[in-house]
Order: structure tokens, then C-alpha cells, then sequence
């Protein structure tokens, strides 16, 4: 099964997330901030378009934009994206945006250990954590044994993927994308895996589980199908109590 996405930022303008959903996207993952804390490094757009997602419907996740240098940086940036998203819920992972040219000659060690301290946080916080990077990083500068852990967005611009699900949960496929409602060329992305429903059933980004009341009464719901009902209820990760009355 495949989902249909896009991510964005400020640097996508006003976006009317109306059009967006008409368009036929089912998730988006979208930038809170970047770097260290500083108001000048919380994305512009970042509270908007959060509202507005939830407002129409759209399932979201949330990534950093990582300058990181050292591991102890990375924790910084991971304690400035927990005040960003603190009481926020998302459907999609929380996600760790490693790229800049600015830390490419670190080493491969060095941009391992950036990786995980900032993971290990976000994780530690109740967040289902991923890392996007692109090929050339994932293959060349970042040791992945180390990062078995967390899901991966993997940034490999083409038609024909090279790696699928096997590699990650998520395939960034285009910088160029057009979509209604987004005035720029926009970031397409597929998911792979049914994130609302996992992240849900194990009750984190902010979603705790939810317990369902199921009840079989004369000459309503018999005890069979109230059985049926529970057993569906729990596949979607559900939490259910069943009683008769």
C-alpha cells in the first residue's frame, strides 16, 4: 500500500490546505524549525500550517533541519524541536533532516553520532522518530547499522525507485512537484507504510491510545457480533472493553 504526500516550509508560501486535500494528497510532513533555538529559526509557516492540516483533516509529520556539529549540538536542536511541538499531535513520524554541506566533511562517525543523540531524544519523549537524508549520505557518510532503529525518508529524486520499502518508510521522489493550492513547485513524497495507524496503536506523537466500550444488549447488538465489532476495533489498535448487559 502507498500514500500520496508532499512536504513543505515556508519557502512554499501560504498554502491553501483546502485545494491541497481536493488534490488528492494524504499526508504531509512539514518543517517546524532548524538549527538552534532562535525565533529566527522557527519556520514562518510552521504554526499555520499545522491548523490548518488539522482543520481540514490531512495527517501530518513534523521534521528539523539539522546544522548539528557535534552530538551535544544535535541534543540542543532535539530540545528546541520538543518546545516546538510540545502538545501537537502528528500521524507521521518526528524526523531528523540530515544534508548540509556545512557538516558533510565531519565523518562518518562524527554525522552517526549527531544522528543518534538527536533520535534517541526525540524518541525518549514519546515520538515515533525517523532520519531523511538523501543517497550519497545514507550510502557514504552515515553508518546505518547504527540507525536500524528508525524509519528512514529517503531523498532519491527519479522515476524508478531503487530501493522501496526495504529501504524505508518513506520515498521523497521529486523537488518539482505541482499541486493545487501550492503557489511553488513543491516536495512529493510516497509513504509506504500506514503511519496513523501505527504510531496510534502504540500511543505516541502526542495520540494515547484510546479504550473503546463495546456493549451487547437484548434486542440491540448480540454478544457475536459485539465479538466481531471488538475483534476489528482491535486489529486498528484499538484499546476495547466488551461487556453484556
Amino acid at each position: 500500500m502507498q500514500y500520496k504526500g508532499i512536504d513543505v516550509s515556508h519557502h512554499n508560501g501560504v498554502v491553501d490546505w483546502d485545494k491541497v486535500k481536493a488534490a488528492g494528497i494524504q499526508f504531509a510532513i512539514l518543517r517546524c524549525g532548524y538549527g538552534r533555538k532562535s525565533i529566527k529559526q522557527v519556520d514562518r509557516q510552521f504554526e499555520r500550517n499545522y491548523r490548518e492540516c488539522k482543520r481540514v483533516g490531512m495527517p501530518v509529520g513534523v521534521y528539523h533541519y539539522s546544522y548539528a556539529k557535534t552530538a551535544e549540538d544535535a541534543r540542543l536542536e532535539a530540545d528546541f524541536m520538543l518546545e516546538l511541538i510540545a502538545g501537537k499531535q502528528f500521524e507521521y513520524p518526528v524526523i531528523f533532516d540530515i544534508e548540509d554541506k556545512t557538516q558533510q566533511a565531519l565523518g562518518k562517525k562524527v554525522l552517526t553520532d549527531i544522528t543518534v543523540a538527536f533520535c534517541e531524544k526525540i524518541e525518549a519523549a514519546g515520538y515515533y522518530t525517523a532520519v531523511y537524508s538523501n543517497v550519497d549520505w545514507f550510502i557514504n557518510k552515515l553508518d546505518r547499522s547504527r540507525l536500524e532503529a528508525y524509519d528512514k525518508w529517503l531523498a532519491h529524486w527519479v522515476t524508478s525507485p531503487r530501493w522501496g520499502n526495504e529501504f524505508g518508510g518513506l520515498w521523497q521522489y521529486s523537488d518539482s512537484g505541482r499541486v493545487d493550492g501550492i503557489e511553488t513547485a513543491v516536495d512529493m513524497n510516497i509513504s509506504y507504510r500506514d503511519y496513523p495507524s501505527i504510531i496510534k496503536r502504540a500511543g505516541l506523537n502526542g495520540c494515547g491510545k484510546t479504550t473503546y466500550r463495546i456493549t451487547a444488549v437484548k434486542g440491540g447488538m448480540n454478544s457475536t457480533e459485539a465479538d466481531l465489532l471488538a475483534k476489528e476495533a482491535s486489529a486498528l489498535g484499538m484499546t476495547v472493553v466488551k461487556k453484556e448487559e
